[in-house]
């Protein structure tokens, strides 16, 4: 199973990347959280303080999530199960006026 993750702004200078694709093992359940600690693991702690809140160890309220364009809120949040294919946007908050 292979899941392709989109970066922005600053998680896209952490990772030095524009997407990554990962690979799961097929009946595997994958959920944006454990998506987010797989990366957390492979990019450190700039990408942990970033993402989660280091006193909880929660996800951090201002990133939104997105699964083939559809917000995961409308979904089950950070519990949400991706499927083989899937592209899962990382979106930080965006400013503007």
């Amino acid at each position: 199973m292979q899941v392709t993750v989109r970066f922005f702004t600053v998680l896209r200078e952490i990772t030095g990347k524009k997407d990554q694709t990962l690979q799961f093992e097929q009946n595997e359940s994958v959920t944006i959280l454990k998506v987010l600690n797989f990366l957390a693991s492979n990019y450190g702690k700039k990408f942990s303080d970033y993402v989660f809140d280091t006193k909880t160890g929660t996800v951090k309220g201002f990133l939104q999530f997105f699964i083939n364009g559809q917000s995961s809120t409308a979904l089950k949040g950070i519990d949400t199960e991706l499927k083989d294919e899937d592209m899962l946007a990382i979106v930080p908050p965006v400013g503007g006026g």
